[in-house]
């Protein structure tokens, strides 16, 4: 299988997509719609990275309970606040600002920090559908655990979509045991879900291109690191870049900006909030 490996000349000759205007609308906006009552700092995690990934505008959606919360911790979004359960979760009895907030959105991000799968399934249902006709996707954890029940679902999605699992979660989207080849395995997972992957380094799309990034290290398996990789995907969409695309600068950045923090904090000592604050000059210096 041909592997083209992501480097700084590959991303060059792949630029993204310039803003035309000063205007924050013009670099696109992205909604994240996660969390739960114990997790809401994954929502944060995915917003702040979309940001620094150059998106213009940012929605978070998350539970009632931490809305306030994440409003004052994220000053820079618009918060709104979702119905939840006794336990905690996301209710999926939604309100509909969340479904006019996906219909007008360039990108969604949905499931960093949701905790129930019969909830989030239900929600996929009822966001997915509600998107516009030019909104990308993101789906992450719980989500990709739920669209792995329910495979169909991602073809509501009108704007192309980008999974970002970790092995656990491509383990339940392919239904068996990941192999040791993780460039075969998001070719698979590509071609049975229609949509472009990052897993572990490795990007591939429906189309059967593959590439591969060699800059990762131990440092990126770190909590919340998965929320700033489906966040940075997002802000890139946002920016108007199609699905491999969004995928490769991604995957690029996030290790890379953990590649700057190691001489600080050591190969695993650094924390997913501080790979955020290193992606915006990583992609600046590209």
């Amino acid at each position: 299988m041909p592997i083209d490996i992501i480097t700084p000349h590959l991303l060059r000759d792949w630029p993204l997509p310039s803003a035309t205007g000063d205007d924050k609308h013009d670099r696109g906006t992205v909604l994240v719609v996660g969390g739960s009552r114990y997790t809401p700092g994954g929502v944060l995690l995915a917003g702040l990275a979309a940001l620094r990934a150059g998106a213009g505008r940012l929605q978070l959606a998350v539970t009632e309970s931490t809305a306030t919360a994440l409003s004052i911790a994220v000053p820079e979004a618009k918060v709104l606040g979702l119905p939840e359960t006794a336990e905690g979760s996301v209710s999926a009895d939604l309100p509909r600002a969340l479904l006019e907030l996906a219909a007008g959105a360039d990108a969604v991000a949905l499931g960093p920090g949701l905790d129930n799968i019969d909830e989030t399934q239900k929600i996929l249902d009822l966001v997915l559908p509600a998107t516009g006709p030019g909104t990308a996707l993101v789906l992450d954890a719980y989500a990709l655990g739920a669209l792995s029940r329910r495979p169909e679902v991602l073809g509501t999605a009108k704007g192309g979509a980008v999974l970002t699992p970790n092995r656990t979660e491509a383990e339940h989207l392919l239904g068996r045991d990941l192999g040791d080849d993780l460039a075969v395995e998001a070719a698979s997972l590509a071609a049975r879900y229609g949509a472009a992957v990052t897993l572990h380094g490795h990007v591939a799309d429906p189309e059967g291109h593959v590439w591969r990034e060699e800059s990762g290290a131990a440092g990126l398996g770190t909590s919340g690191s998965g929320d700033v990789l489906a966040g940075l995907v997002a802000g890139l969409l946002a920016r108007g870049c199609e699905p491999a695309q969004a995928a490769c600068w991604a995957t690029y950045a996030h290790a890379v900006a953990g590649q700057r923090l190691a001489p600080r904090y050591g190969r695993t000592g650094y924390l997913a909030r501080e790979i955020v604050d290193e992606v915006a000059y990583t992609i600046g210096t590209i």
